[in-house]
């Protein structure tokens, strides 16, 4: 039996199928006596401790397997542990209506949950989704349930669940579990980032399959495919266990490419960086054959504490990320807060949509002296490396103005004082609203480099928010509105003799490659894990002949008709 998915992470696995149901956890709801109650607060107490160094050790290893932006999923739920308005309530429940601690939880959980999801704001939303993680480790440490996976079966481990989340990802035992599928899910999801940067084949979006699969059956996982076969004939299993054996010699071939230029088969050359969130990132960044940094997310400095970081600390993680890279270029994106990434300490006002309100850029330019703390940081690290500033959400000509203006005062603030920067240092912009695609010939102007961030591009454009599995299917990467505007940005930089970047997901698409290598993208930026496959891809292509297929693929009416044309003419022509 064939499922078809959304490929999340690339590999082949055969093993035996673990399929894990939604759990459902019972209590029994008491009332306690008085001389109970200091117990009964201490009881759920401990489970708060208990829960809070479960996921000290989740964060570390999921530090250690899959990089520091990860791991910072752990500490927002660990927010959540300290929050006194949570634990408080669950407190205030115990002690006045003297119930116990599984009542009281299950209480005030469903009271934040019902908040959260009721909001217009998407990132308080998925906050619920956060809640009922953690709530249900307190529950299982308040009834002595234990996490551990019973696999009961030998060999190769592949987990078929509904969902996973976060931490059940990052909690997965690699020497049991080689794959896992999913009913829901997408290629941006949680879950599918995590099985990327653990390597651990996976496929989403599956709709059903914990319905057609028992514990004990086997599977094929085709993390390249997006299938999952379920119970295959001895013919296609011998077929996956060569195709096995040739994607294991694939990767052993990659990883030659490591010190390589990024060449095309008739000698184009174009970098390819990697997006980090941290100073760590930048380590596994070059062991990976990074050429630069593509995107340096520094919006993950600010989260996960309760109050703005210093100066100094920025300078500090900005200095290290430069002096990792050496001359490599460094594009360091300045805040991007709002819409769905929200911090305790900055009071918002609340906005019926968030994503098209008050954020990244639009914030910093209201709040000048935020900006201008990042900014100062940014340029005192610039004389340590290859630092290049880029602007978010930059939707306007007067925007980029008024940036470059704040930027300027600082500048003239750190001559006044004496302190080194470098004077030549690059300044872009992301290209991830559609207005600011149709005026980039106006734009590139007065930019040093344009980076096109496709997953809001494309959202944008398409009106379509790609965590909503309603309208998910017009989340399209390939739709001509989409590559008509990517190329119309290129186009304009090139002619002022600027470079283009790309630092959205789809820079690193098998698909999506050879089209904009025939666009003319100078740089892809990508998760580091994707760099060495997307280096022999180029290799293999020939920029003339690319410019061709694209100029083509500009003539085609739907995103189907354009990956189907480069799957059959481009892709299957390289095998």
């Amino acid at each position: 039996m064939l499922q078809k998915g959304i490929a999340a992470a690339p590999g082949i696995v055969l093993g035996r199928a673990v399929v894990k149901k939604a759990e459902t956890i019972s209590y029994i709801r008491k009332t306690i006596a008085p001389d109970e109650v200091a117990s009964e607060l201490q009881r759920f107490r401990d489970s708060i401790q208990t829960a809070n160094a479960e996921l000290d050790a989740i964060k570390q290893k999921a530090k250690l397997e899959m990089g520091a932006e990860e791991a910072q999923i752990f500490e927002a739920h660990q927010m959540f542990l300290q929050d006194p308005e949570f634990v408080g309530a669950i407190e205030q429940k115990i002690e006045s209506e003297q119930i116990n601690a599984e009542a009281a939880l299950e209480e005030v959980r469903d009271s934040f949950v019902s908040i959260f999801e009721s909001m217009d704001n998407e990132y308080m939303r998925e906050r619920a989704a956060d809640l009922r993680d953690v709530s249900q480790r307190i529950m299982k440490k308040l009834l002595g349930i234990s996490d551990e996976l019973d696999t009961g079966v030998e060999g190769p481990v592949v987990l078929v669940v509904h969902d996973l989340t976060p931490s059940d990802t990052a909690s997965l035992d690699r020497d049991k579990v080689k794959g896992f599928a999913t009913n829901i899910g997408g290629r941006t999801s949680h879950s599918a980032i995590m099985a990327r940067s653990m390597e651990i084949p996976a496929v989403v979006g599956l709709s059903d399959i914990t319905e057609h699969v028992q514990t004990g059956d086997l599977v094929i996982v085709d993390g390249l495919s997006g299938v999952v076969h379920i119970r295959p004939d001895d013919a296609l299993i011998a077929e996956y266990e060569e195709k096995q054996k040739a994607y294991q010699k694939q990767k052993a071939e990659w990883a030659k490419l490591l010190h390589e230029p990024s060449v095309t088969a008739d000698g184009r050359q174009v970098e390819l960086a990697a997006n980090i969130g941290n100073p760590q990132d930048a380590v596994q960044a070059l062991e990976s054959g990074a050429e630069g940094i593509g995107l340096f997310r520094t919006e993950f400095l600010y989260m996960g504490r309760n109050n703005f970081p210093s100066e100094e600390e920025q300078f500090e993680a900005y200095k290290a990320v430069a002096v990792t890279m050496g001359e490599r270029g460094v594009v360091i994106r300045t805040l991007d807060i709002g819409g769905d990434k929200e911090l305790p300490y900055l009071e918002l006002p609340k906005e019926l949509n968030p994503f098209l309100g008050y954020r990244a850029i639009r914030l910093c330019l209201d709040q000048t002296d935020l900006f201008k703390t990042q900014l100062r940081a940014l340029l005192r690290a610039s004389a340590f490396g290859n630092i290049k500033i880029m602007y978010p959400m930059i939707a306007t000509l007067a925007e980029l103005r008024k940036a470059n203006s704040i930027l300027e005062e600082v500048k003239a603030e750190l001559r006044d004082q004496n302190i080194a920067f470098n004077e030549k240092l690059e300044v872009g912009i992301m290209i991830e609203i559609p207005a600011a695609a149709m005026v980039a010939d106006l734009l590139a102007k007065e930019v040093d480099f344009f980076s096109i961030g496709t997953n809001d591009l494309i959202q944008y454009t398409m009106a379509a928010d790609r965590m909503n599995e309603q309208v998910s299917y017009l989340y399209q990467p390939f739709n001509p509105a989409v590559l008509r505007l990517i190329h119309q940005v290129i186009e304009a930089a090139h002619k002022e003799g600027k470079w283009v970047g790309m630092c959205g997901e789809m820079a690193g698409e098998e698909l999506a490659i050879p089209i904009l290598l025939g666009l003319g993208l100078d740089e892809f930026s990508m998760s580091a894990s994707s760099i060495l496959r997307a280096r022999s891809l180029l290799k293999q292509l020939e920029y003339n002949k690319m410019e061709a297929v694209s100029k083509y693929v500009l003539t085609l009416g739907t995103a189907e008709e354009i990956r189907d044309y480069i799957q059959q003419e481009v892709l299957n022509r390289l095998a």
